[in-house]
């Protein structure tokens, strides 16, 4: 199969792309920053939020690879409290959907939309099956662009057969996550203070989310792509997790179990956007995917704290 993937020096896309290619296939990236990681994947710099016009060749006056299979959108602003705090960027991340949708359509491409848990919101927190997802009770401008990134994918499926998957991902961590002064994520920000004897801050006491290891999210997508690439599946929207809650709370003394630390924990409330709850239905992912996810989150923070002191020690 011959890929192409938004957001390819990302955790998931540099997961993605190598496992891809360990598996024989092309992968071709894009995004807006080189891959730290990994010189391993071809990647074009572009930024995707531009306004585009011109979809002939690639998006926007470059030119892509012929003869693609399936292009995997992952490309966005992720990070829930920033967009509340800088909403512009949520506007971004509608815009890098409409172009790549408009590549899609151009080229007659199926795609793969990476969405997120967060459009399920908190009011309903407790029903996570994909057709009950309430619109009306969106969190924050990141949610809200998920929520019209699949609109658009949906609007697109019905006026031009456009063939998808959207995943709804949940608080994937592991490998390649830890580039920390890019972007600040919970789990390994956790591991570097809890190594260095910092305090920690947990927003949210009784939150409780699904964190997914990235092995088993990359999985997943792998499978989804054979299956819209092969045309045996198309047209669904796929819950993919671990199917199991956490606390924030248990994930810090997870890692300060792996480090053989005491953690020093402050509870702070809840903050504007976040969702406070979450465990997903994989139901539909076990049914379509043969999805069973193997990595729970003690196993899975053992890995992600093994991996990170390894990187650091390289970096050294």
């Amino acid at each position: 199969m011959r890929i192409l993937i938004t957001g390819s020096s990302g955790q998931i896309g540099t997961n993605l792309g190598l496992r891809l290619q360990d598996a024989g296939h092309f992968v071709f990236g894009v995004d807006k920053r080189p891959n730290t990681w990994t010189n391993e994947i071809e990647t074009l710099l572009q930024d995707l939020s531009q306004p585009y016009k011109d979809f002939s060749q690639g998006i926007g006056h470059v030119s892509y690879p012929p003869d693609l299979d399936c292009v995997v959108h992952l490309a966005a602003h992720a990070k829930v409290h920033e967009l509340v705090e800088q909403p512009d960027r949520a506007l971004e991340n509608i815009t890098m959907t409409y172009n790549v949708l408009e590549f899609c359509r151009q080229h007659n491409l199926p795609v793969i939309f990476s969405s997120s848990r967060e459009v399920y919101g908190d009011i309903h927190r407790y029903i996570t099956e994909e057709s009950y997802a309430d619109f009306a009770f969106t969190e924050s401008p990141y949610s809200a662009s998920k929520i019209s990134g699949e609109a658009l994918i949906y609007s697109y499926a019905q006026c031009y057969g456009l063939r998808y998957l959207v995943f709804r991902f949940s608080n994937v961590y592991g490998r390649y996550d830890n580039d920390l002064e890019r972007m600040e994520r919970v789990i390994p920000l956790f591991i570097r203070k809890i190594k260095q004897d910092e305090p920690i801050t947990i927003y949210g006491e009784d939150k409780v989310l699904d964190f997914t290891y990235v092995d088993d999210c990359v999985t997943g997508v792998t499978r989804g792509i054979e299956l819209l690439v092969e045309g045996r599946e198309a047209n669904q929207t796929i819950n993919l997790a671990y199917g199991q809650g956490n606390s924030l709370v248990t994930m810090a003394q997870f890692i300060a179990e792996a480090l053989g630390k005491e953690p020093d924990i402050t509870i702070e409330p809840s903050r504007v956007g976040e969702v406070t709850h979450y465990v997903a239905n994989i139901g539909k992912a076990r049914a379509l995917l043969d999805y069973t996810p193997q990595t729970p989150l003690r196993e899975g923070i053992q890995k992600a704290v093994a991996w990170s002191l390894d990187w650091w020690e390289k970096k050294r």
